[in-house]
């Protein structure tokens, strides 16, 4: 049987996930296969400024909204490599195409076009990522540990990063306080 994929989809922390890494986290799913699965937590800034970034890596960022801007927790696997999730595609150098407007792009070159002021419309870039192995996210949600919702672009590009997980939470349509952790057999 052929497993649906959950690329372009959120998935929403459970409001009781212990983790400290993943609670009240929204992630982005990028790539979801038999190989396991890869997405970008969304709504959590890592405390690094856009300007810093640019700084470290020698390109210049005279846009102020942008050098003010922050960089994302993308998630705890390679959490010193830069991942840009943007719009539109274009053609850069290193890029996974997640959906026919949105695409995830590691090379070096999309940060350049930013730097000259040629680069995506919209953008969200983070340091690291979030992983998952063959199988393991299907048993985190099969476990209570994940919900999954369309994804939608307006949350990720237009909300401010604290109202993202409140927002794809009520596009559920239903109250979160309501939801339970345990699991239950009939």
């Amino acid at each position: 049987m052929e497993s649906l994929s959950l690329s372009n989809q959120f998935l929403i922390a459970m409001p009781n996930m212990a983790d400290p890494l993943f609670a009240k986290s929204l992630i982005y799913l990028c790539e979801h296969g038999e190989h396991g699965a890869m997405g970008l937590i969304v709504n959590k800034p890592s405390g690094v400024a856009m300007a810093q970034l640019f700084d470290q890596i020698d390109l210049p960022l005279d846009d102020e909204d942008l050098r003010a801007s922050q960089v994302f927790f993308g998630g705890p696997v390679q959490p010193d490599r830069g991942f840009v999730l943007h719009r539109p595609v274009c053609n850069w150098q290193s890029s996974l195409l997640v959906t026919d407007d949105i695409a995830l792009t590691t090379s070096k070159d999309v940060l350049i076009a930013v730097s000259e002021g040629k680069g995506p419309a919209s953008m969200l870039v983070t340091l690291g990522y979030a992983g998952w192995a063959s199988g393991q996210l299907e048993e985190e949600i099969a476990a209570n540990g994940w919900l999954t919702a369309p994804a939608d672009t307006g949350i990720i590009f237009s909300l401010a990063p604290e109202l993202r997980y409140a927002a794809a939470l009520s596009s559920l349509g239903f109250d979160p306080s309501l939801l339970c952790g345990d699991i239950g057999h009939a």
